[in-house]
């Protein structure tokens, strides 16, 4: 039973045969260079999907604000005594889930006029445990008022891969804000 040297490398050489064949096929090429496209590919198709989170974000809070400065506008909010944290549940009870009830920040401030009336994004400060430590004002005035709503939210970003980052604050989130400037209406 026992096989000459002859035989055994023949049986060896029959065995490795298919490997041959691997090793000189080129079917392989288009996994091989799918391989090195899917990691940028992956990158980009991640980087659109939270540019689109974010932009999808932005748009819902912008319509938010716009229906809970109608309910300032119209006097809804001072007839019923609603405090700036009521503003805030208020906002909050009218967004998607994709927001975090914590994270809203909400300034509401009078102005003389349409010209003098304080739009820019506050500059926000942070505390050694990275909370805000700004202080927002609730006025949402009286009839004929011009009042300014600016709410912000601290959107969480996930850092992109190749170095794409929508991230515009110390602690690695995205500032979002909205603003609203009307005039009070006779209530």
């Amino acid at each position: 039973m026992s096989r000459t040297v002859p035989e055994r490398l023949a049986v060896g050489v029959a065995l490795l045969r298919p490997f041959k064949r691997l090793v000189r096929s080129d079917s392989g090429a288009t996994a091989v260079e799918f391989g090195l496209v899917a990691a940028p590919f992956l990158a980009l198709l991640l980087a659109l999907f939270q540019t689109g989170i974010v932009f999808l974000a932005g748009r819902i809070l912008d319509q938010t604000v716009a229906q809970a400065s109608r309910y300032i506008m119209t006097g809804q909010a001072q007839t019923s005594g609603m405090t700036q944290a009521g503003f805030k549940n208020w906002v909050c009870s009218n967004t998607l889930a994709l927001f975090n009830c914590s994270n809203f920040m909400i300034n509401v401030q009078n102005s003389a006029s349409f010209a003098t009336a304080n739009t820019t994004t506050p500059t926000l400060t942070f505390d050694a445990n990275g909370n805000v430590t700004n202080t927002w004002t609730y006025s949402p005035g009286n009839p004929g008022d011009i009042v300014v709503v600016q709410v912000m939210y601290q959107w969480p970003v996930v850092l992109g891969p190749l170095s794409f980052n929508l991230s515009n604050l110390s602690n690695g989130n995205r500032l979002m804000v909205s603003t609203a400037v009307f005039r009070n209406e006779p209530y």
